[in-house]
């Protein structure tokens, strides 16, 4: 038997290492369980969720809950975008119960892919035992096309014409309601017609704004439906707090969503944080955008709001 292979030497190697590196260590409690593909909406729809759990429950109670929407233009992308992959994860390693999910998208959408956002919070809300989350602390958010659902569906809970009913819910009598709403660069409104981009040529102007109103059939640009369709128009003294999130360079939704949101927020002394992030463009998640990480980590920034508005304290 030669040196390197003795037993003397093999485990005198082991212990440089040991040294070198320290005590091998177990899987830290950040880890989490993803389980793809769940089902949440009624027959013959194939939309489906992704369910991201912490690795266990919440010390001594039940974990909050959140509801992200992806982006895309009402038109494309999927639950297993990047940015909604990192916003999940980073939630659940943090403790709470996240789903990214799946919704009815292009032409003629609306308002079904609003049905199927609510219907996200009222399964998370119907399944609270299995998942050992707490129903009174859900909070909802998304990028872009997604943020725009997720203010819809903070600020129209209750309302008989924007709740699903019947065959357009599993889950008839629970509430859809949530405490918190995260919009990254949504649009407030997409009743007023988009104005100007500096970097833009009007052909592209026209084409995404074709895009949109097809999604809420009405191709005139005119119809009331684009009025009830704009989050700013729902706003009221009982709103959900709302974290705003807008990079200063972008060049799809413009700053003045952000801002007459902002504003409509404070006339009816609703609490909110605006935030603008210097560099940043369209789609970025809470670490990157275009691959670079960004001027500021948002990371603390999302979860010391939901922190605030999902504490047991605040019920």
């Amino acid at each position: 038997m030669s040196v390197k292979n003795s037993p003397r030497f093999v485990l005198g190697r082991l212990a440089c290492l040991l040294l070198a590196f320290g005590p091998v260590r177990a899987a830290t409690p950040t880890d989490i369980r993803v389980t793809r593909d769940v089902s949440y909406l009624g027959a013959g729809r194939t939309e489906k969720l992704d369910l991201y759990l912490p690795a266990k429950p919440a010390a001594g109670g039940l974990s909050p809950a959140f509801v992200c929407i992806h982006g895309g233009g009402w038109m494309n992308l999927s639950k297993s975008e990047g940015r909604s992959v990192e916003i999940c994860t980073t939630l659940a390693k943090a403790g709470y119960v996240a789903v990214s999910i799946d919704y009815r998208m292009g032409p003629g959408s609306w308002p079904t892919n609003l049905f199927d956002c609510k219907n996200a919070v009222r399964f998370l809300r119907s399944h609270a035992t299995e998942y050992q989350l707490d129903p009174d602390r859900i909070a909802v958010g998304g990028g872009s096309a997604g943020g725009h659902l997720a203010q819809m569906v903070g600020f129209t809970a209750g309302n008989p014409e924007l709740e699903p009913v019947g065959a357009a819910t599993p889950y008839p009598g629970v509430s859809s309601a949530v405490r918190a709403v995260v919009d990254m660069y949504g649009p407030s409104s997409v009743w007023i017609t988009e104005k100007t981009h500096a970097n833009q040529l009007p052909a592209e102007r026209q084409a995404k704004l074709a895009e949109r109103l097809a999604v809420f059939g009405a191709p005139d640009g005119t119809a009331e439906v684009l009025r009830v369709a704009s989050p700013i128009t729902h706003i009221t003294k009982k709103s959900p707090p709302v974290l705003i999130l807008h990079g200063v360079n972008d060049p799809n939704v413009e700053l003045d969503q952000s801002r007459d949101l902002a504003a409509a927020l404070k006339k009816q002394g609703i609490e909110h944080e605006l935030v603008f992030v210097e560099g940043a463009g369209h789609s970025f998640d809470l670490e990157t955008w275009n691959k670079q990480p960004l001027t500021r980590d948002l990371r603390p920034v999302v979860l010391a709001f939901l922190a605030k508005h999902l504490s047991p304290a605040t019920h």
